[in-house]
């Protein structure tokens, strides 16, 4: 026995920084794999990944957030595990939200946040998005030098998301506040802080927004927003519109904003793509998708067992918690040749599993990769010879990078870059 069999993915922190040689020992093991750890069976590989997204007729999403923390209790005798499921999703973390919801609900709170991520409306959102780049940019670069998440990726996308939904401008400052994204002034010597409960902020204020909306309709998205209706003509409860935006703001501006710092990372630590991304700035969307299934923000994905079912051949009880391990499967050698190099010209990079598969597939996933284009375009306009700051992480070879120690997401607390300034900022 290895100590990679013993190790318990969700609490060993060896894991948080280099996962892959773990998923590459329990991929060797079998793409299925019943783990001696909270009663979970981990999926790592492409084909089985991808099979579990396509059934949610088999696979609850009630716990797809959390896995198995806290847990569904005991399906007791006589009870179905439907029923069962439905008694305590609301108990499960975020299991109200869209990301936990199962057909026929999720069915139609998809077909609601659809309707404001419509192509047309990402394409005609593109000019804002330069020019919110270009506001947080513009003053970070005469410093040579910033730190990617915080001062520049964190607010810039959350800026984005509210510009989407129509947050009104004179709201934006608290929105970073209550979020985490607002920079303090220079030489105060204090953190970023955010809200104790920023999805409450949230919930609370897209609730005022939606109420107002509806008794005073205006020419605005939050308007779009609030009178939105179902495709069958319903009008949805107050709490169902909140609960969708909340999700897109939530959701959208912390993974979009950690794309862009694996982007960023990468870039600084080769020269020699970094070159040619510049000089071919249509490659940006190439590295993004090689980024994404690499370095995705997202580590865990959970599902639980309506039946017994098997998965790649390997039998599987009802009432499993079932944990999709989407940067083992972005990794499988069986579906992406050289799985561990990023390749600009690999055929099949927009098949890795990031933003998931199926009824589930991230509706937010088309405006990260907008967002994250723009911004890695702009940082490349402005900043020449980008380095990965020594004093803050070592010299090359000797790097030290700090990730987030969470097995939900897969992402660098913070990425200190220096640079030159392009020559007509100088």
């Amino acid at each position: 026995m290895t100590a990679f069999d013993s190790a318990d993915f969700f609490t060993e922190e060896s894991l948080i920084d280099d996962p892959f040689p773990y998923f590459d020992h329990l991929r060797a093991q079998c793409p299925v794999h019943a783990r001696p750890h909270h009663g979970v069976v981990a999926v790592t590989g492409y084909e089985e990944a991808a099979e579990l997204w396509r059934d949610p007729a088999t696979f609850s999403a009630c716990n797809a957030v959390s896995g198995p923390f806290p847990g569904l209790p005991p399906v007791p005798d006589g009870v179905a595990v439907d029923d069962h499921v439905e008694q305590h999703r609301g108990e499960l973390p975020l299991g109200e939200y869209l990301a936990a919801q199962d057909p026929p609900t999720h069915t139609a709170l998809r077909a609601l946040l659809m309707r404001l991520l419509t192509p047309k409306r990402l394409k005609e959102s593109e000019a804002s998005m330069r020019r919110l780049v270009d506001r947080h940019l513009d003053p970070l670069l005469p410093a040579g030098r910033f730190e990617v998440f915080r001062d520049f990726a964190k607010p810039y996308a959350l800026v984005v998301i509210a510009d989407l939904l129509g947050v009104p401008e004179e709201d934006h400052r608290e929105f970073r506040k209550q979020l985490g994204a607002e920079r303090p002034d220079p030489g105060v010597g204090v953190e970023y802080t955010q809200s104790l409960d920023p999805l409450a902020f949230l919930f609370e204020t897209f609730t005022a927004y939606v109420e107002d909306r509806r008794r005073r309709p205006r020419q605005d998205v939050l308007t779009q927003l609030a009178t939105a209706t179902y495709p069958d003509g319903s009008t949805p409860e107050v709490a169902d519109v909140v609960r969708t935006a909340t999700f897109l703001f939530a959701a959208g501006q912390d993974t979009t904003a950690r794309l862009v710092v694996a982007a960023m990372q990468v870039i600084g630590e080769d020269p020699a793509l970094q070159a040619t991304v510049r000089a071919e700035r249509e490659r940006i969307p190439d590295l993004l998708e090689e980024v994404l299934r690499l370095e995705g923000p997202v580590k865990t994905v959970s599902r639980y067992t309506r039946t017994d079912t098997t998965l790649g051949g390997v039998p599987i009880p009802a009432g499993t918690t079932v944990s999709i391990l989407p940067h083992a499967a972005n990794r499988d050698p069986r579906h992406f040749e050289d799985p561990n190099e990023l390749r600009l010209d690999r055929l099949n990079s927009r098949e890795h599993l990031a933003f998931g598969r199926g009824i589930h597939a991230c509706p937010g996933g088309p405006l990260a990769r907008v967002e994250a284009r723009i911004a890695i375009d702009r940082i490349l306009d402005g900043a020449h010879d980008i380095r990965i700051s020594e004093a803050a992480h070592g010299p090359a070879g000797e790097r030290r990078y700090e990730y987030e120690p969470t097995y939900i997401l897969r992402s660098l607390r913070a990425l200190d870059i220096e640079f030159t300034l392009a020559e007509g900022d100088r």
